[in-house]
């Protein structure tokens, strides 16, 4: 598939870019995206919840009432699980929720979100470009050009590009990451997905590294 490449004013600088069919033509698994989306989740989690057990709730251990013949639940001090203020039964504990997936099943997965971009027509690709100091309002007006500023982006750069990130970090609808950091979730996290020129022969690159 061929898209052509827009200059930072929006318009047509008749080059074409031919996206390689292998990487953005598959036809999309979901359930390997389902997979490392579910991953990239989990490894947000810091997993630090936690709830107290009658041993660490603070109160009497004073046994309360008898064992038998009160006509109610069996309970022992106040800090009993039956009791209003009591310890917590099976409450959640510290824990690392990361688990493996497989190389072959991630790159699958962002094959397929790339395939889903190109099926939706939410793929740009634009000419390489960088800003001399971090400028908001010039990444804004530039994403006016490249109509794609209603709704959320993701600009990818072949290389990191620190001016251009400053310049899109303010911006709630905006997200500046490079070839290296390109996962599944920020692809469909997207509505509209904006490729350098460089960054298109980068991810053909990474793909068949």
């Amino acid at each position: 598939m061929e898209l052509s490449v827009l200059n930072i004013q929006g318009e047509d600088t008749g080059k074409k870019v031919t996206l390689n069919d292998a990487i953005f033509g598959i036809e999309p698994n979901d359930h390997a995206i389902y997979l490392d989306v579910k991953q990239y989740l989990a490894n947000q989690r810091q997993g630090t919840h936690k709830s107290k057990e009658r041993s660490e709730v603070s109160g009497s251990t004073r046994k309360l009432i008898r064992q038998k013949g009160g006509g109610g639940a069996r309970r022992g001090d106040i800090n009993s699980p039956v009791l209003v203020g009591g310890g917590r039964v099976f409450g959640p504990k510290p824990r690392d929720y990361e688990f493996k997936l497989n190389k072959k099943v991630k790159s699958l997965a962002r094959k397929s979100a790339l395939a889903y971009k190109v099926k939706n027509n939410a793929i740009v690709v634009v000419e390489d470009f960088a800003f001399e100091a971090p400028k908001t309002k010039e990444f804004i007006t530039i994403a006016k050009n490249l109509k794609v500023a209603d709704r959320k982006l993701l600009l990818v750069l072949s290389e990191k590009n620190n001016f251009v990130y400053l310049s899109a970090r303010n911006l709630e609808k905006a997200n500046v990451i490079t070839v290296s950091e390109l996962n599944t979730y920020k692809i469909l996290d997207a509505a509209n997905l904006v490729l350098t020129e460089s960054s298109v022969a980068a991810i053909e690159k990474l793909f068949n590294a």
